[in-house]
């Protein structure tokens, strides 16, 4: 199992650490299961396998913690435009290590959002555009 499968595996399982439930696992998860489903079954499966993991370690989702709707959704855009110009015969760690160096810096989306915006409860519980550029 290559450590994309097993980030994906360990989340949807509720196993993985959560030490281990860092920004690139976040998106090693996403790449995983935007490959696996495409982007919109993808991001129904993301919203309850995160919120399931965050209870599970113990992190409310709450208005101002846990499960952020608009991060997820922008990650899902993110990872389905990097997928539609990778090579897909890669393996799954290969793509996640392109992905990662393409989009992995943390500050990615303050180049699209202001710190008000993204980190409102409106963003939090439902997809806001952005306010600084389009994605």
């Amino acid at each position: 199992m290559s450590e994309t499968e097993a980030i994906a595996a360990a989340l949807i399982a509720r196993t993985l650490p959560k030490a281990e439930w860092t920004h690139h696992a976040h998106l090693r998860a996403g790449l995983w299961h935007v490959m696996q489903f495409g982007p919109f079954t993808a991001l129904e499966l993301l919203r309850a396998r995160i919120s399931a993991y965050n209870s599970s370690v113990g992190t409310a989702n709450t208005d101002t913690s846990g499960y952020h709707e608009t991060i997820t959704r922008f990650y899902v855009v993110v990872i389905d435009r990097f997928l539609s110009t990778a090579d897909r015969t890669l393996d799954i760690d290969e793509l996640a290590r392109r992905l990662i160096d393409s989009h992995g810096d943390r500050r990615l989306l303050q180049h699209y959002y202001s710190e008000g915006r993204l980190f409102s409860v409106e963003a939090r519980r439902s997809w806001v555009e952005p306010d600084l550029r389009p994605i």
